[in-house]
């Protein structure tokens, strides 16, 4: 295990299983990692890679996160989108690109040769500020997500914007400040809307110090979402299967699709 919090974004990672296409552009694939041959059906994990939403930052981070979960029995779907730096990216392509990849991801699974991994509506998890596009997500279309998991999310913009975390992303991402173009904060910002209708649920690291935990208590004080608090851990943990912080997130995933598998056993 390393001492270094960064070493997670550039770990070597087995390759994804299969690949998608949700568009023309070069960023519009999906990557997929199947879980071993006669694990027990879960429900597929849709992930939305961090990075404040820059194209500095891919999917490729992700590869630990999604090799682990599929090796524990969880079909992981990591998308890729137009970010802030590339052409169509920030408002409206980042958004569009990711409602659109979220909802396509199971049909192109099954189109793929591959509908035994998709059990209905995905989970839609994130980190950072893919942590936010799943709650964004999830409430903008939320026939398309079953639960979310969030995880450090920048789930606050307005204060996120205020604080200028991310020397700036948040203005870079909307193309602006609040006062300038606040029709697009209005739709962008989790704080502005309750909570997504599916089960969700964030968890955070106390010692972040890139997107403070007091944004989750926020947006948890305000929406009833449910906030799991790690002591003492960082922001890169929560996405790291080798940190003291992962059993914390699996649990956290397998607490909403226990809360699933109960919905439906009650219906």
């Amino acid at each position: 295990m390393t001492n270094d919090p960064r070493a997670v974004l550039t770990r070597p990672a087995p390759p994804p299983d299969l690949t998608v296409r949700y568009g023309e552009h070069p960023e519009h694939v999906i990557d997929v990692r199947v879980p071993p041959a006669g694990s027990a059906p879960r429900r597929l994990v849709v992930f939305i890679h961090g990075g404040f939403w820059r194209a500095a930052y891919d999917r490729r981070h992700c590869g630990p996160l999604a090799a682990d979960l599929a090796a524990r029995g969880w079909p992981v779907a990591t998308i890729e989108f137009r970010r802030v730096g590339q052409e169509g990216g920030g408002w409206p392509g980042t958004f569009d690109d990711v409602a659109t990849a979220v909802r396509a991801a199971p049909r192109l699974i099954a189109d793929a040769g591959r509908p035994d991994l998709v059990t209905g509506a995905p989970i839609v998890a994130g980190h950072s500020a893919g942590g936010h596009l799943a709650l964004w997500c999830a409430r903008a279309a939320p026939d398309t997500a079953a639960g979310v998991l969030a995880l450090a999310p920048v789930c606050d913009l307005l204060t996120a914007y205020d604080r200028g975390l991310g020397d700036g992303a948040v203005a870079e991402l909307l193309g602006g400040g609040p006062t300038q173009v606040p029709d697009r904060y209005a739709a962008a910002d989790p704080m502005a809307h309750p909570r997504p209708d599916a089960p969700t649920v964030l968890v955070h690291g106390t010692d972040d110090d890139r997107v403070p935990v007091d944004l989750s208590r926020g947006y948890a004080a305000q929406t009833g979402a449910r906030l799991v608090e790690l002591p003492g851990v960082e922001h890169f943990g929560v996405i790291d299967p080798e940190s003291a912080a992962w059993p914390a997130v699996l649990g956290a995933l397998s607490e909403i699709d226990q809360v699933l598998t109960s919905d439906l056993s009650n219906r």
